[in-house]
């Protein structure tokens, strides 16, 4: 599997921080890394931001992921957006065939 939906509740009030930051300096890092962005959405009712995140390089998801966490910019990045996020979910997901 290599194509995660994340889903981040943000604090109250910071959503639209959260995107604008997500935007400057999550989204280029995963892109230089070998990661796609798929879309990302704001459903400002809930205050949550939700993205699918692909990743089909060489290595696994798994260690690829872990190698952005720990890659310098990341390590860097100041302020980390994630101090907005108060609850984060991640699940693998599928592609689904729509049959008429």
């Amino acid at each position: 599997m290599n194509t995660q939906i994340r889903i981040y509740t943000i604090n109250r009030g910071k959503l639209a921080q959260f995107a604008a930051e997500w935007q400057a300096h999550i989204r280029p890092l995963r892109e230089k890394l070998g990661f796609r962005i798929l879309g990302a959405w704001t459903l400002a009712e809930n205050n949550q931001f939700v993205w699918l995140l692909h990743y089909a390089g060489e290595r696994s998801f798994a260690e690829s992921d872990a190698a952005y966490y720990q890659h310098p910019e990341r390590v860097a990045m100041d302020p980390n957006p994630a101090r907005l996020i108060a609850r984060a979910e991640e699940y693998f997901v599928e592609p689904f065939r729509l049959v008429d």
